[in-house]
Parts: structure tokens; sequence; C-alpha cells
């Protein structure tokens, strides 16, 4: 899982920030982040059901993958 790199514009209201706007690039790239981040919380999840599989952190599944 990459990081994603966000340059929000953001839009005040009364000197407050009232919104932040990304670029239509930047949303999909966060919307499949956040995608990626809920898939590996669900496996986590059943991972933790089942106590006797084995734990791999990210770094080694990055690894693996060549991902990072």
């Amino acid at each position: 899982m990459t990081k994603v790199q966000l340059h929000p514009e953001f839009l005040t209201k009364d000197g407050k920030r009232e919104f932040a706007v990304l670029s239509y690039k930047e949303f999909l790239a966060l919307e499949e982040w956040l995608e990626d981040v809920l898939d590996l919380l669900e496996i986590r999840d059943e991972r933790g059901a089942d106590s006797k599989l084995a734990n791999v952190t990210l770094d080694e599944v990055e690894k693996e993958f060549g991902i990072k």
C-alpha cells in the first residue's frame, strides 16, 4: 500500500476552514487507499477469529508483493 500524496485547497468561511478540495486524481487515489485499508481491517478481523493463523506484518506483505 503506497502513501497517498494530497495537495488540498481549503475554502474558508468567516476565516475558518470549511471545505478541503482535492484534484480528482488525488480523490481517486485516496478512495482506493481507503478501500485497501478496509480490506486489511476485514482480514485482520477474520484472522482474529482464527488465532492459529501466522502473524504477518504489513511491511512483510508489501515486500513480498513488491509494493514498497
